[in-house]
């Protein structure tokens, strides 16, 4: 009786599971067939699910009408570039928090998950202006630096939760044979965070990938990265939702293969330390 009551809780969890799973997935299948339909069979009432003459030419337009490559190295370039830097500088304030914390560690934590409570706009005019004071706007150095400090709150966050697993008795021992600070990071603390390191590598490059509201406020051309590239298909003469649909499909592609290949690590780093 009890396998039975168990055997169909789990039916239900997973039949659960794939609602939600098909939930969250719906809208991005709905853009990538938009992305193959004409405009006038895209904006249809009824909508048009499957049963259509499928085209290329949107992607097609989208190729003649943007350099599509170019914007995808910017977002190359911006997102790891920053996820990068963000680990650079995250790894030591994780480490201090975790092994040699304070009286006020833990409100030093939420003081800095509080500013992503923040509204982005209320600190634009300032950031803006100091952009135009040292040559940044438009570039992809100060899309980095800004994407790194808006996600750096998550990075220490989650290094920090990783890095409270590992036993600091490890650490202690590093030190009594001599190794430096430096070395107790680099070789005893790394490596042993590793699982959690990548999934908040991942998780951070993803974040910064589809930072929409800094990108499309600090750069025009030059620094533009795929967030751009989606809004430059919406004008004043209207919203073209086949052309639009094709230039998200290629914007979220590498991103949705990125995901795909590394859901495993994604999920280990994310359960790191959950079970004893």
């Amino acid at each position: 009786m009890a396998r039975a009551v168990t055997n169909n809780r789990k039916m239900i969890n997973t039949a659960a599971a794939w609602c939600i799973g098909l939930l969250i997935f719906f809208p991005i299948l709905w853009t990538i067939l938009t992305s193959f339909k004409t405009e006038a069979v895209a904006i249809s009432d009824p909508p048009v699910f499957l049963f259509f003459d499928w085209t290329m030419e949107n992607y097609s337009v989208v190729q003649e009408r943007s350099n599509y490559g170019r914007f995808l190295w910017n977002s190359i370039f911006i997102a790891g570039g920053s996820t990068l830097l963000g680990i650079i500088v995250a790894v030591p304030a994780a480490w201090s928090m975790a092994f040699v914390p304070s009286k006020r560690t833990k409100d030093i934590l939420l003081w800095m998950l509080s500013t992503k409570m923040l509204p982005a706009v209320g600190v634009l005019y300032p950031i803006y202006l100091l952009f135009i004071k040292f040559g940044l706007l438009d570039s992809i150095l100060g899309l980095t630096i800004v994407l790194m400090l808006i996600n750096l709150p998550i990075i220490v966050w989650m290094l920090y939760t990783y890095f409270r697993e590992i036993p600091g008795e490890i650490l202690e021992a590093a030190r009594m044979d001599g190794a430096s600070l430096k070395s107790e990071i680099l070789y005893v603390l790394t490596p042993m965070a590793i699982p959690g390191i990548a999934s908040t590598l991942l998780l951070n490059f993803i974040l910064a990938w589809n930072e929409a509201f800094w990108t499309l406020n600090l750069t025009a051309a030059k620094a533009a990265p795929l967030t751009a590239f989606i809004a430059s298909y919406s004008s004043p003469e209207g919203l073209f939702y086949a052309k639009l649909s094709a230039a998200s499909t290629m914007a979220i592609l590498p991103i949705l293969i990125l995901g795909w290949f590394s859901q495993k690590q994604l999920v280990r780093g994310l359960t790191f330390g959950a079970v004893k």
